[in-house]
């Protein structure tokens, strides 16, 4: 597969709780999720995964055929040959179009109407897997971009993923899966529906050649501040995040990610009254912020902050009641811990 690669490597509402989908629902959706091969100028075979979303295309990332000798899909053992190509080579979307395919289209949502922290899992093809393998997690963060807003969830995927689908609790598709960071510590990114929608309005290409690249894979000081901020951030380079996520927040100040990054940085400067007032305007933006909550109650627990702490712990325990149960039992030791030196 052309592989899967970002930046240095190419390669609120009250929340629904809901069960991941078992065995039999993900092989019935994996019926839709096709493996994308590709024929390479150096005469290997390169793999990636896509997704059918009508009854004549299949969707998948431009960078899995760009610049192939040939592209077709397969299936159970049985190979498709597209007819017909549209690319958006920037946004990294493309669809094959066929005659017609005897797969289920998957239907799309768009990804304005997504939820932090709300439960998604993906099927590709990592690997060159004989069959789509799912991975699990929840979404972290959406980013607007071009018209359509990029996911970034912690359901991983790996080489040979690309393209492929990202879904919500009720198996609509919310996203092709594209891009991650390096680090032990990946952020994966997928794209927009709305993208893939827009796509099916324009005219074919002729030809699978381009010298064009994904926005993604920019040089890193072009790339969207929701990329520039990873490096830094995985480093623990709080200086330079600071001055990134601060641009950022200048730009989009509605973006709630860019206060919780600038909080993140002030809070390893060891910046607390600042970061602790960015960290609330993060919040304030996004109630489902998880990962902002969990700053704020980082900083209150040095500051002995337990009423801090105790405004935090039911918003935190909804979303995730193991750092719940944490916070109960911060407030619980601060509270003991101050009794006993008041005897």
């Amino acid at each position: 597969m052309k592989s899967i690669v970002m930046m240095l490597c190419l390669v609120g509402a009250t929340p629904m709780a809901y069960a991941q989908p078992d065995m039999v629902d993900t092989l019935e959706l994996s019926h839709s999720v096709v493996m994308v091969t590709t024929d390479l100028p150096d005469g290997s075979t390169g793999r990636g995964s896509g997704v059918v979303v009508s009854p004549e295309y299949v969707a998948t990332n431009c960078h899995v055929l760009a610049n192939s000798n040939g592209v077709n899909v397969a299936k159970f053992r049985d190979g498709y040959h597209p007819i017909g190509l549209k690319a958006n080579w920037k946004r990294d979307v493309c669809l094959l179009k066929f005659e017609a395919l005897p797969f289920r289209p998957i239907p799309m949502r768009d990804s304005s109407t997504l939820q932090y922290e709300e439960e998604v899992f993906s099927l590709s093809f990592p690997a060159a897997a004989p069959v789509p393998q799912p991975s699990y997690g929840t979404i972290k963060g959406t980013y607007a971009y071009d018209g359509g807003r990029i996911v970034r969830s912690d359901a991983s995927f790996s080489m040979g993923s690309s393209g492929g689908a990202l879904f919500d609790q009720h198996f609509n598709l919310i996203g092709l899966t594209t891009f991650k960071s390096p680090g032990h510590h990946a952020f994966y990114y997928s794209l927009p529906v709305e993208w893939i929608r827009e796509l099916m309005d324009t005219d074919d290409v002729l030809s699978l050649k381009t010298a064009e690249l994904p926005f993604w894979a920019q040089p890193p000081g072009e790339r969207p501040y929701f990329m520039q901020v990873v490096i830094p951030y995985q480093n623990q380079d709080w200086a330079t995040l600071k001055n990134i996520a601060s641009r950022w927040a200048a730009q989009e100040p509605g973006s709630a990610d860019a206060w919780y990054f600038l909080g993140l940085a002030q809070e390893g400067l060891l910046e607390f009254a600042q970061a602790e007032q960015d960290l609330k305007q993060a919040y304030a933006l996004n109630p489902r912020d998880l990962d902002a909550m969990l700053a704020l109650s980082r900083i209150a627990f040095t500051q002995n902050d337990v009423e801090t702490l105790q405004s935090l712990q039911a918003g935190v325990a909804t979303l995730d009641k193991t750092q719940g149960d944490r916070i109960s039992q911060q407030i619980t030791r601060l509270k003991t811990t101050h009794h006993s030196s008041s005897d």
